[in-house]
């Protein structure tokens, strides 16, 4: 008697801690939604001006160079971009995702002659803003090499490496 009311309790026991679990978990297809509450409205506003169709995945706010910078990853039309942001709302600088085939061939053949047999997986065409102009910086592109270690390089138009592994400041 006293093991069978032992196994009821142990059975009931486990489905409650199984059932709290499940609940826990994300589901596939559902994903927390950024806290936008927390972002400065001159911050808010300028990304909206700039991108005004922006679906916010991510936001971090940061300090860089002395600055407070709002950091954020957002898709604007299923094209993945990235932004930075001064706490004044002033736009920093903004990267945009592309294809292999939309890489200047002269930053291509920079990539391949000092990773060959590496793997492009991504690519972010990073947009300067100084004084409300803008201007290409360069690209930040992530490669997976031929030993299978992922890097990041950022190259300038012109092919000159700019960041990543070996590459002096």
């Amino acid at each position: 008697m006293f093991l069978r009311r032992w196994n009821w309790l142990a059975d009931g026991l486990l489905a409650v801690v199984l059932a709290g679990f499940l609940l826990a978990m994300p589901t596939a297809g559902t994903q927390k939604k950024p806290n936008l509450d927390k972002i400065p409205k001159q911050v808010m506003d300028a990304l909206k001006a700039k991108f005004p169709k922006a679906e916010i995945d991510k936001w971090s706010k940061e300090k860089e160079d002395g600055m407070v910078i709002y950091d954020f990853e957002f898709k604007q039309e299923g094209q993945k971009f990235e932004a930075d942001i001064k706490e004044d709302g002033t736009i920093h600088n903004w990267e945009r995702e592309i294809s292999v085939k939309d890489l200047p061939e002269i930053v291509r053949k920079a990539v391949e002659a000092k990773y060959p047999q590496s793997v492009i997986k991504e690519i972010m065409a990073i947009t300067e803003v100084t004084d409300g102009k803008e201007e290409l910086e360069g690209y930040e592109i992530i490669l997976e090499t031929a030993r299978k270690k992922e890097i990041e390089v950022t190259v300038a138009p012109d092919g000159k490496f700019l960041e990543g592994p070996g590459v002096k400041k």
